[in-house]
């Protein structure tokens, strides 16, 4: 049986993705680097120090990677301060699941990020535990956070169920055990190998259900 749920937030709980994109393209394009056609797709998933330094040293953006970090998360967060993008089913998920379930957030977003939007959206009392991949040595792919999540909720990763949207969060999720629900974004689909990773695929938060996690095998 499920014990436990951990949430990922860019494109579980926000509709982010989308804005990360806006944001580092600009970025990149003012300062004198240059976007490649995969670059979104590797960016997902990169911890604050790997994709700024990705930006650095790959994308030729004129900056050290902690100016990077620090002058893309600034305008991450007035975006925020503007709009949060919750996603439609989100709060109604995290309420129904956390009724009966004690629930993490395991993100790759930047802590000041995750705190923002989970206070601006009310959410944040409803998690017992969230982490950002700053927080942990490696981030997604790389299975860390997840552990840290369930170590945190106190139960064995084999227990928990991870919610996911991106190839790298569900490769990160599956790698540290959890079973994981895939809810992907239909601009952003995860790779085949990524998604076939998934114990069920949903189109939308709506269908996350006690009762479905209860199914999981």
């Amino acid at each position: 049986m499920i014990a436990a749920v951990v949430f990922d937030m860019d494109g579980v709980l926000i509709d982010s993705e989308p804005v990360w994109e806006r944001v580092r393209r600009a970025y990149v394009a003012e300062r004198g680097g240059r976007w490649l056609p995969d670059t979104q797709t590797r960016l997902m998933g990169m911890s604050t120090a790997e994709w700024s330094t990705y930006l650095s040293a790959e994308l030729g953006v004129d900056a050290a990677p902690e100016q990077v970090a620090r002058e893309v998360i600034a305008r991450m967060a007035a975006h925020y301060a503007v709009e949060v993008p919750l996603l439609a089913g989100a709060a109604a998920a995290v309420i129904r699941l956390g009724a009966s379930l004690p629930l993490a957030v395991a993100s790759s977003s930047p802590r000041t990020l995750i705190d923002a939007v989970l206070t601006s959206t009310g959410l944040l009392p409803r998690f017992a535990a969230t982490f950002s991949t700053e927080e942990v040595p490696r981030g997604k792919p790389s299975p860390d956070v997840y552990l840290a999540a369930a170590n945190a909720l106190g139960h064995s990763p084999e227990t928990c169920a991870a919610v996911e949207d991106s190839s790298n969060g569900l490769r990160a999720a599956h790698t540290a055990g959890l079973r994981v629900v895939a809810v992907p974004r239909p601009e952003y689909p995860p790779a085949p190998d990524a998604a076939a990773l998934a114990r069920a695929t949903l189109a939308t938060l709506d269908e996350l259900t006690p009762a479905l996690l209860a199914d999981l095998t």
